[in-house]
């Protein structure tokens, strides 16, 4: 079967779709930013952020925009889509994706960097760029990776687990307060209801998972599949077997790690050190 021909001219990425209506919309009726967020009592900022691709909002933005607009499911649909859209990434991490955009619980281990869901633009930006990604590409990398957070947002979010190893948090970003706003955003992310952080203590040695960044994924379907990553590539774990040896790993890490109000604490006293550096 031939390709669907394209009749209204707009783009066929589910992102850049859902940017190009939110400008539509507010375009026809003649609305800018500052009068916009204004009337639904958001920053207009926002807004502008949403209509360059940089953020995909939450779902309370939405459905303020659709009531506000007159039209209820169109942009919650594409927002979903979006959201869901697995072309922004790179061809290898596609399927991944996928699953994640899917999934019903999240479990996840750390060796030396953040989770991309746990990332500000600032982190994100540094260590893509440090793996030899610049210009153009570089800019849609960080924006991708941004507006995944979006999954760990709304009511029907999973739940997410993430245990970092120490080495995590006293691995900084040159500066600093793009670290102490990044130590902030992790504090701000504990307080959700189904988000879990914890840290693996430095004192504890060689253990368990080491050496292995791991992210587990149970699916709608009751499957749980593993995505297993080092600094150059990541593999997805579908083996029943394999995933089984995995899990027993992260059981042990999570029996060893820092309880999520120990960490809280902990982050907390780096970001109160991080403020009384001298050097900083």
């Amino acid at each position: 079967m031939p390709p669907r021909r394209v009749i209204t001219g707009r783009s066929q990425e589910p992102r850049k779709r859902f940017a190009e209506e939110l400008r539509l919309l507010r375009v026809e009726r003649k609305l800018t930013f500052r009068a916009l967020g204004d009337a639904l009592g958001w920053d207009g900022s926002l807004f502008s952020k949403m209509e360059k691709g940089e953020t995909l909002g939450g779902p309370e933005v939405i459905q303020a925009l659709e009531t506000y607009y007159g039209v209820p499911g169109l942009l919650l649909a594409l927002w979903e889509l979006a959201l869901g859209d697995p072309t922004q990434f790179k061809e290898r991490y596609r399927r991944y994706m996928s699953l994640e955009a899917e999934a019903v619980n999240l479990w996840h281990h750390a060796v030396s960097v953040l989770p991309g869901l746990l990332q500000t633009p600032a982190y994100a930006r540094t260590l893509l760029a440090s793996g030899g990604l610049k210009g153009e590409e570089l800019d849609e990398q960080v924006t991708a990776r941004i507006g995944r957070r979006e999954l760990l947002s709304g009511d029907d979010a999973p739940r997410f687990r993430t245990i970092l190893s120490e080495m995590v948090l006293h691995t900084r970003l040159g500066d600093p307060g793009a670290w102490r706003e990044q130590l902030e955003y992790l504090l701000t992310l504990s307080e959700r209801p189904n988000i879990t952080i914890q840290v693996m203590p430095a004192s504890e040695g060689i253990y368990a998972l080491s050496s292995t960044d791991v992210m587990f994924l149970r699916l709608v379907d009751g499957r749980t599949v593993a995505w297993v990553e080092t600094f150059h590539t990541g593999e997805l774990v579908t083996d029943a077997t394999a995933i089984e040896r995995l899990q027993l790993g992260y059981d042990h890490v999570r029996d060893l790690a820092l309880s999520p109000v120990q960490t809280q604490k902990l982050i907390l006293k780096m970001l109160e050190e991080s403020q009384c550096d001298p050097s900083t």
